[in-house]
């Protein structure tokens, strides 16, 4: 199976897209590891647009890391259900706690986003893994600051989180941060970006 495909008319697609992919943006991965290839491959593919060849960024140490987690079959825990659903063939837990009623409860105490509780609830929790972010810029900050407190054993964060209102400066503040990370530059960024990230490193457990 072939980047998620179930059947032989989906595989055979799901490779010629791959190709095209891959004649478009070979002239922009030059000094990129094998597996941040194939990530910003699947980002391109997921998209159609192939401006995100110029916009990913990575830490050094991120591919290694968040492989060394996913192998162990830490958690992954995602900021929005639609994230969640989209990450296949992983054996290990995948959390998203924005219906919890703790979290919905931490959220109205503390006025703040039901995304950025869901990370407060992970880290009372004993979370440890990745965490992947493709909508809400609160939950990154949330997660970095918590990491920074010691109180979040967080292993890599593929934060793309997409928008025009905290999105650009959320992931600049990540890429400042001592967590391994993958982003996008500027507000670009979403489910598909994350859910194409993340598939990425599960496809090469």
């Amino acid at each position: 199976m072939f980047m998620g495909a179930s059947t032989q008319q989906g595989e055979e697609i799901a490779i010629k897209s791959r190709k095209i992919v891959k004649s478009l943006i070979k002239d922009k991965i030059s000094g990129f590891n094998l597996l941040e290839i194939d990530i910003m491959e699947r980002i391109v593919h997921s998209t159609a647009d192939i401006d995100y060849a110029d916009l990913v960024r990575f830490s050094n140490n991120f591919t290694d890391i968040a492989l060394k987690s996913l192998r162990a079959n830490e958690d992954i825990l995602t900021d929005i259900t639609m994230v969640k659903s989209g990450i296949t063939q992983y054996n290990g837990n995948v959390e998203c706690f924005i219906k919890n009623k703790d979290v919905i409860a931490i959220s109205k105490e503390n006025q703040i986003t039901r995304a950025a509780a869901s990370v407060e609830f992970a880290s009372q929790n004993d979370f440890e893994g990745v965490i992947v972010i493709g909508n809400a810029p609160t939950a990154l900050f949330k997660a970095i600051e918590l990491f920074n407190e010691g109180k979040l054993n967080v292993k890599a964060i593929i934060g793309v989180p997409v928008g025009f209102v905290a999105a650009s400066e959320s992931k600049e503040e990540l890429s400042k941060s001592k967590i391994p990370y993958i982003i996008t530059n500027g507000p670009k960024g979403g489910t598909p970006v994350a859910v194409a990230a993340i598939n990425s490193l599960i496809s090469k457990i």
